[in-house]
């Protein structure tokens, strides 16, 4: 199944996302830090062909969304904006969001700013408290190395635009990462650093919006433990033990499994909506039938 590009203006700026699919049930997929939407490619492929209505955002500085330098653009309260900046675009009441890493926290974030706008939301790999110091070890040399290396990552980034594409999607994405001017990540990881990483755990508890958690083992990043405990803080949270950091990536199909489950119990009628509903159309998650 072949994605459709599309793109709209947010705050002054272009962002990009994939279509993949038709129909009523909307679902927003959002990508790690500094990849871009085509790592979501094939569980997008995989939903859509499941009755899911997908769509996969580049955030801004990331993929072929516009790239500012100004790192005062970045932070995950603005990614969560462009989020229901595009459920706006796209004229959605409702959809189920869900995403990996960054797009685990911008999840939780839009998860306290718009929860009537959510049916469920999916969080893999969220990274909270427990995350904080390996974050920083694991992150800070790359810093390093596109602000104060910044020529040596441009030749490398010239050279990475030469090799070839297409064995697997993962890879895809972050060649394609590397082969992008180094200013505007640089700019993406301070904007991250000196911002807030998550809602705080008084914010979190308040959330009711159904949730699947997933968590993966033997990943300093993205410990389980921070899965495990936002799975536990959040009212209405199942929590789902991957085998790997790369299972849903190499070996996808219990994961999506899951997922897809999980989906179809988002989109059940509720007892009140079927009293609202009784001898009406069905309800659709756009706000027009026309868009």
């Amino acid at each position: 199944m072949a994605a459709r590009r599309h793109s709209f203006r947010h705050e002054g700026y272009r962002l990009v996302y994939d279509e993949y699919g038709s129909g009523p049930r909307p679902l927003i997929l959002l990508p790690g830090l500094l990849l871009n939407r085509k790592m979501h490619a094939p569980l997008a492929q995989a939903l859509a062909a499941r009755g899911n209505h997908v769509y996969v955002l580049d955030f801004l500085g990331h993929g072929d969304s516009d790239r500012p330098r100004d790192l005062a653009r970045y932070s995950m309260p603005i990614f969560g904006d462009q989020v229901v900046g595009l459920l706006d675009h796209l004229e959605l009441d409702e959809a189920v969001v869900g995403g990996t890493s960054l797009g685990a926290n911008v999840s939780i974030d839009v998860m306290t700013k718009a929860p009537e706008r959510l049916r469920g939301a999916i969080v893999e790999m969220p990274v909270l408290d427990n995350a904080l110091l390996a974050c920083a070890i694991a992150f800070t040399p790359l810093l390093v190395y596109l602000t104060f290396g910044a020529p040596i990552a441009r030749l490398v980034a010239r050279g990475t635009r030469l090799l070839p594409r297409g064995t697997n999607t993962l890879v895809d994405s972050g060649l394609d990462w590397m082969s992008q001017d180094p200013g505007p990540s640089s700019a993406v990881l301070q904007g991250l650093f000196f911002g807030r990483i998550a809602p705080p755990r008084a914010e979190r508890a308040l959330i009711e919006t159904r949730t699947l958690v997933i968590g993966h083992p033997r990943d300093p990043v993205h410990p389980f433990s921070d899965a495990d405990e936002l799975a536990r803080e959040l009212r209405n949270a199942r929590l789902v033990d991957a085998n790997s950091i790369l299972e849903l990536r190499i070996a996808p199909d219990r994961l999506t499994n899951e997922i897809a489950r999980f989906i179809d119990d988002c989109w059940r009628p509720t007892a009140a909506e079927r009293r609202r509903t009784s001898g009406r159309a069905p309800r659709t998650g756009r706000r027009s039938a026309s868009a």
